[in-house]
């Protein structure tokens, strides 16, 4: 991998260049508009268009590239495919039924602009079209590249399901009504489930198809872990102190909303303090590895310690 140094302006730049790059492997995935269907796949590709930063993406490449300089025919289905999981999941949060958010990215929700059953249905295409993409990934000569992709797949399936990103959904939701009592250990496994899974899911799957070994693989869980903790840490705190201008979102919503956050249990100091202590320990194993990756540290930085 060729070494860059970054500044702050370089890696703008390339965080601009490598996010552009994203977009076009995931548009090349989208379904064309047409048949009776047409409303569906419009709903689809206006929430896959929403604007997002692109981060598991982006996490799954740069982590591919620790552990591999060569091109692999199952990389780009696995990049297309954990964004659309990604967006599958919040056009399903920002429903009715769940966060009833009406703005997301700075613009209108999927369910305010195409009513609550298209919604729906976008949320289950995306989700569905996602394995039907990372599938297609599999359909190489190579047996080599089939068996890393195969053990892609499970890894994505289980941090997506109900053991994953699902089961800390549904543990918020309790938690939201009451039927689940507040404590760390609840405020944890719902970070951990919730937001943390896939980014975990982004980071393993790109180690194995990269050809990490299982003690790398291990690592990477570990980083990633701290990275999704972090990031949502951050995200409770800048609910606390961002603004509409910079979020997109409205401000606040977790305490209208009565959500259990890092904030709410530990205060503003002690939650920044412990997204200070995640990332430092997430960027160390992200250093420990032979080859280094200083874009890597970089987006890991920029994600944890963003402003919106």
């Amino acid at each position: 991998m060729k070494k860059l140094n970054l500044n702050d302006n370089d890696f703008s730049a390339e965080l601009k260049a490598r996010t552009e790059q994203a977009d076009a492997i995931i548009a090349a995935y989208m379904p064309i508009e047409e048949g009776y269907q047409q409303e569906l796949l419009t709903a689809m590709n206006y929430s896959m268009k929403a604007g997002g930063k692109r981060i598991r993406p982006l996490l799954l490449r740069e982590t591919y590239c620790l552990f591999s300089d060569a091109n692999s025919a199952v990389l780009n289905p696995f990049i297309a495919a954990i964004e659309m999981i990604h967006t599958y999941s919040l056009v399903h949060d920002d429903l009715p039924a769940m966060d009833d958010d009406e703005y997301r990215r700075g613009r209108k929700t999927t369910h305010t602009v195409f009513g609550e059953a298209i919604a729906i249905l976008a949320g289950d295409g995306l989700l569905n079209l996602a394995f039907e993409t990372a599938l297609a990934g599999l359909d190489s000569a190579d047996p080599l590249l089939v068996a890393r992709g195969i053990k892609a797949l499970k890894v994505l399936f289980e941090k997506a399901g109900v053991q994953g990103m699902i089961g800390g959904q549904t543990a918020d939701i309790l938690a939201e009504t009451g039927a689940l009592p507040p404590s760390e250990a609840l405020l944890y496994y719902i970070h951990a489930h919730k937001t943390a899974a896939l980014i975990q899911a982004a980071m393993m799957v790109g180690g194995i198809l990269g050809g990490a070994d299982e003690l790398s693989i291990g690592k990477l869980a570990k980083a990633a872990y701290n990275i999704g903790i972090a990031f949502q840490f951050q995200d409770d705190i800048l609910d606390i102190t961002g603004s509409f201008d910079c979020l997109g979102k409205p401000i606040g919503s977790d305490d209208e909303n009565n959500k259990l956050t890092s904030v709410s249990l530990k205060g503003l100091e002690k939650a920044k303090d412990e997204v200070a202590e995640l990332s430092r320990e997430a960027i160390e194993i992200l250093r420990s590895f032979p080859q280094q990756n200083e874009f890597l540290i970089k987006l890991v930085e920029s994600l944890i310690y963003r402003t919106k």
